[in-house]
């Protein structure tokens, strides 16, 4: 499909459809100045990035993201900005932006909710759909590869790492054993089948941790999140920002711990930044968010406690 076909696509179809999260909070923790330059690498429909543009006139701003459908929609939510807006179909963990310097950057991590909502990208066991859960349509691994061929031992490992599933071992022999599987909700009923019937009734289906298991493992989010941590405060101009919004405690605990490490950061928030009630009620899949945020350090400066 050409790029002018998958824009229509988005228009007419709402095929790309993404509330952003702590939206407003967001755009306090990076303090928008008027001639800044901002860099949202994962850009998705272009929510956070609108919000930017708007409050800042002359800003120009730099878009991430390697789902081509999201770039098409970020093109679309965009265009009235013009120039002052630049997009590349990237993962994060590969962009250079050579000698230019951010005064801001942000990073919405993990899947949007129009992956979500897309049956075909094989992301929820909501619909039947292929075991597919690329972010980049253009990568060979899926997760039927994963599924259908992996052996036992690695399967389980994956699943206990990534979705820390304390019955993996169980839910990987059950898999193994009646592959393969074509579709996200084959899947989804022998990992229900799988665990005992004290476990099928919780607060999530017990096949949310295996699903999110190997999501992780097909765009290896950890490995490319590591390389953008260790990257990104290069990126930023003294007094710049560096802003990552996590939705699971793996993220999370790669974000607090990397960066309160970095000799180029200073903590700005303490605590993680959550959602207000008044949020959560408007969107309930904005319940697991988590906002940190940092300061890139000036000559001289040295990292200091947080402030808040």
């Amino acid at each position: 499909m050409d790029k002018e076909s998958v824009v229509s696509a988005v228009i007419e179809e709402d095929a790309f459809v993404h509330v952003p999260v702590l939206l407003q909070e967001v755009v306090q923790h990076l303090v928008i100045a008027p001639n800044g330059h901002y860099l949202d690498a994962t850009v998705g429909g272009g929510g956070h990035s609108r919000q930017i543009l708007q409050m800042a006139p002359q800003a120009q701003l730099t878009g991430l993201d390697q789902d081509q459908c999201a770039i098409a929609a970020a093109e679309a939510a965009l265009a009235e900005f013009g120039d002052r807006v630049a997009l590349h179909k990237t993962n994060f963990a590969e962009y250079s932006p050579d000698d230019m310097r951010f005064d801001g950057i942000l990073a919405d991590l993990g899947v949007s909710s129009a992956q979500f909502d897309v049956a075909d990208r094989g992301f929820s066991f909501r619909h039947a759909a292929p075991l597919d859960m690329r972010m980049n349509q253009q990568q060979e691994l899926t997760a039927a590869d994963i599924v259908n061929q992996w052996d036992e031992v690695d399967l389980a490992n994956v699943i206990y790492q990534y979705g820390e599933e304390r019955l993996s071992r169980r839910i990987a022999r059950q898999i193994v054993s009646q592959r393969p599987f074509m579709t996200t909700t084959q899947l989804a009923t022998v990992i229900f089948h799988s665990v005992p019937p004290s476990y099928r009734y919780g607060r999530i289906h017990p096949a949310t941790r295996t699903f999110q298991a190997l999501r992780i493992a097909v765009n290896r989010e950890l490995e490319v999140l590591e390389a953008f941590l260790q990257r990104s405060p290069d990126w930023l101009k003294p007094g710049g920002r560096l802003a990552i919004i996590s939705f699971h405690s793996l993220e999370d605990r790669l974000v607090k711990h990397r960066l309160r490490e970095s000799s180029l950061l200073r903590v700005i928030t303490k605590k993680p930044v959550l959602p207000t009630e008044v949020e959560l009620a408007q969107n309930v899949r904005s319940r697991s968010a988590k906002l940190r945020v940092f300061e890139r350090l000036g000559c001289g400066q040295h990292p200091t406690p947080p402030i808040n």
